[in-house]
């Protein structure tokens, strides 16, 4: 294969897998010139091969060049890119809750920012898992749509971990009152249980490790106890305070909305955990409401 065919290999791959915004992100990743990039697909470009923003034209690629030696193949796409985005999409979302509650703990409003910033991030990692989702339904209709349907369940149920996220940003840049002491020290433990919350729900998923279940469901009632404890201490110092004050009266809200950040990042990772136990072991989630039924 010639130098020039085996790049485009590598760029109509690129544009497969990565659903890229323009050609000079093309090049910057696969370390060659604009110029090269442009050349070369648009051959392309001409016949609605590739079309901006850059996708493939599956139908009309096939019926120009299926018959051909292309070692790209489409067909041959799998749910392994998926559980590689998902598994992305989980880190990354771990890393925006550090940064988040970091801004908390050192009350700093510029890694506030930087952590919402993030959630950017975040919501295009979900978009790019949906279009895969599409993209793997469309190249074989015969795949078992329920099963590539709960990847896509998975990523928004991590875009929705990063919304709540911003609660803790929103915190910082709203209030400039310090935390107690004592509620600080809640926080943090409630931050570890959301943490491995997450971690067991994706192991689970990716794994297919869904004997977390037991040590997940651990974690969420040590969550809850912490959050019935930093409730308490709020209500507490809500007695010691006048509430006529907006700022104070503002300060307690937010304050809730960031307790209730970490529950709530619990209950989404047992929602992942019922996803998972769906998928490697096909055992339908059930319609009833996680709060009025036994798991144990």
């Amino acid at each position: 294969m010639s130098r020039s065919n085996k790049t485009l290999e590598e760029i109509l791959e690129y544009i497969f897998y990565q659903n890229p915004t323009n050609q000079d992100e093309i090049a910057d990743d696969l370390k060659i010139t604009r110029r090269y990039v442009t050349k070369l697909l648009k051959p392309l470009l001409d016949e609605g091969i590739v079309k901006k923003v850059y996708v493939i034209d599956l139908k009309k690629y096939d019926e120009i060049y299926g018959d051909s030696n292309s070692e790209f193949n489409p067909k041959d796409y799998s749910t392994n890119i998926l559980i590689k985005n998902l598994e992305n999409m989980s880190n990354h979302v771990k890393n925006q809750l550090e940064l988040s509650f970091e801004s908390v703990i050192e009350n700093d409003e510029e890694k506030a920012k930087e952590a919402l910033e993030l959630d950017y991030i975040t919501n295009n990692m979900f978009e790019k898992i949906r279009s895969s989702v599409e993209t793997v339904v469309n190249l074989n209709p015969h795949f078992k749509l329920s099963k590539i349907l709960l990847f896509n369940e998975v990523a928004y149920n991590f875009e929705r971990i990063g919304d709540y996220c911003s609660h803790l940003n929103k915190f910082i840049i709203n209030n400039d009152d310090i935390i107690d002491d004592k509620i600080l020290y809640i926080l943090k433990k409630m931050y570890k249980y959301a943490q491995m919350s997450i971690s067991y729900s994706t192991d689970a998923f990716i794994d297919g490790c869904v004997d977390l279940k037991g040590n997940l469901r651990d974690t969420e009632e040590k969550m809850h106890q912490r959050q019935s404890e930093a409730m308490k201490e709020i209500a507490i110092h809500m007695l010691d305070s006048s509430l006529d004050d907006i700022g104070t009266a503002n300060y307690y809200i937010y304050l809730t909305r960031v307790i209730k950040t970490f529950e709530r990042i619990g209950d989404i990772s047992v929602e992942i955990m019922d996803i998972a136990v769906e998928f490697h072991r096909d055992i339908p989630r059930t319609t009833v409401p996680r709060y009025f039924r036994d798991d144990g």
